[in-house]
């Protein structure tokens, strides 16, 4: 199975300032979207194996386009979703986000093995969702637990999915609450 790509959107948002406290460098966050037919929209299919196997060729596309609008910094952390539009169910946009569409991203953007958030849901086109990030070395840093919140206006139709991945090239502006830094990483998930 090929799932073709019938549009694809990027969002970047820069933010250099929190409570009037200046950044060094500035939080780039980023969104890549890329929209498919479903090709189960409308009736059961119990075996989504086909699926699985596609998404490795989306997870390559999407990486590739926030990537380039990462630039010129790299990401540091990351977070993945999807919306199925009406005619399909929430096991669609699951079976395109599992291992064989992360492996490409990781293979991509470099870095470990941690654990990439996701969310996913069924909704009309202008539905908003919100994408979990976290760091992609180390799931404990906890001022990379971050998101981001979309609306595709034109997005999903009835018989189509939207698959989203986001980018940040830090943690939150004026991250205070502790625990593993960035800077300190050492070993598998960040631990010695």
């Amino acid at each position: 199975m090929k799932l073709p790509i019938k549009r694809s959107y990027t969002y970047i948002e820069d933010r250099g300032t929190d409570t009037g406290t200046k950044s060094g460098i500035p939080l780039r966050k980023v969104a890549a979207v890329v929209v498919v037919d479903n090709p189960y929209a409308g009736r059961y299919a119990k075996n989504l194996e086909p699926m699985i196997k596609a998404s490795a060729a989306l997870g390559r596309a999407l990486a590739a386009m926030a990537a380039a609008a990462m630039q010129p910094y790299k990401a540091q952390s990351l977070g993945k979703g999807a919306i199925v539009g009406v005619e399909g169910e929430q096991e669609h946009a699951n079976a395109l986000l599992t291992t064989a569409f992360a492996e490409p991203l990781r293979d991509a953007l470099g870095g470990g093995k941690a654990w990439i958030s996701s969310m996913t849901k069924v909704a009309m086109a202008g539905t908003a969702i919100d994408i979990p990030m976290n760091c992609k070395d180390a799931l404990y840093v906890r001022s990379h637990y971050d998101g981001m919140t979309l609306v595709l206006p034109d997005a999903p139709m009835p018989d189509e999915i939207a698959l989203i991945l986001c980018l940040a090239n830090r943690g939150r502006l004026n991250a205070r609450v502790g625990g593993l830094r960035y800077e300190d990483l050492k070993g598998e998930n960040g631990l010695v």
